[in-house]
């Protein structure tokens, strides 16, 4: 049966000849966010744990990490090939010196792949150097950028610390390098509507980025944005409104990016409100009846690059 979009899973396979697994890794770091620089206090929506719950803990080794999580995955899965993913707070922040040592710790055997999770104001020329070096020992490169909109005006409201010209600049720069790079987007932020959503689409497709990972907004205990919450300033929209957003976005984003996922995951005892209290897997079948029941396709209004008001005269 043809997919109506480009499966993360099934873009793997087809790269590297067989089902890969994606490993965490935490670091003992943090964010520029919530380390002063670009803001105080961090995201209104940011845990203490980041976006990192699933991993182990920050004491262990970089190699320590992914070798317990590699000999779980090969027996359970009888998996071959691995990521390491370098998955919470933002994992450019850091000293050069001991960002090139935490990356070297990951090249190990099985490892095919390294994935850097960070922020679009931490992307520079030199941190982009290290990993060209990594690149050329055979190991690939890919850079998730943590945009979540960008609707500049939403970003400030929950002080993210950057804009959407931080992400176009890293973006630009992490493509000289020829990684793949790939953004998270949350389609239900407060504020945002249908227009966000369609305007994500077309600036990630005109940007040409590889991959985008789409969450749903989860509200965390103790965050500011869960005092908001509480208080009745901020509403969420429902789930069926949630799932038209994603086929929306779907219908406008380019048929060339690898969508790596359709909604988040979240620990529900440390949550106000979490995927309206219904699984990821029914999340994810409700938006695949939903794009069957409407015959959507990935990329079908995809029609507004390269000059769309000249066509006629070629």
């Amino acid at each position: 049966m043809e997919e109506r979009y480009k499966i993360y899973s099934q873009y793997l396979k087809e790269k590297y000849g067989e089902k890969v697994y994606k490993l965490p890794v935490n670091l003992p770091i943090t964010c520029p966010n919530r380390d002063g620089v670009v803001g105080v206090g961090g995201c209104t929506f940011c845990a203490d744990v980041g976006a990192g719950f699933e991993s182990l803990k920050n004491t262990l080794s970089v190699r320590e990490q992914l070798e317990k999580n590699m000999s779980y995955i090969r027996k359970r899965y009888k998996a071959n090939k691995f990521i390491a993913y370098f998955q919470n707070y933002t994992n450019t922040y850091m000293s050069l010196d001991k960002f090139e040592q935490y990356i070297n710790e990951a090249l190990i055997d099985d490892i095919v792949e390294i994935a850097i999770s960070t922020r679009p104001d931490s992307i520079n020329e030199e941190y982009l150097k290290v990993l060209k070096k990594v690149e050329e020992k055979g190991v690939n490169i890919s850079i998730e950028l943590g945009l979540q909109t960008v609707n500049y005006h939403t970003l400030k409201k929950i002080n993210r610390g950057h804009t959407l010209a931080e992400l176009i600049d890293s973006v630009i720069r992490t493509k000289k390098y020829n990684f793949e790079t790939i953004v998270h987007l949350i389609l239900n932020l407060p504020n945002d509507n249908m227009d966000d959503v369609i305007e994500n689409a077309k600036i990630l497709s005109a940007l040409n980025v590889d991959g985008v990972k789409l969450h749903s907004l989860y509200i965390a205990k103790e965050t500011a944005m869960a005092k908001e919450y509480e208080s009745g300033e901020i509403q969420m929209i429902s789930l069926d409104e949630y799932v038209k957003r994603v086929c929306v976005f779907l219908q406008y984003v380019s048929k060339n990016i690898v969508i790596h996922r359709l909604i988040g995951r979240a620990p529900e005892e440390n949550t106000l409100f979490c995927n309206w209290n219904t699984s990821w897997w029914k999340i994810k079948d409700m938006i695949d009846e939903y794009m069957n029941e409407n015959n959507i396709y990935q990329g079908d209004k995809c029609d507004y690059l390269n000059g769309k008001s000249v066509r006629k005269f070629i």
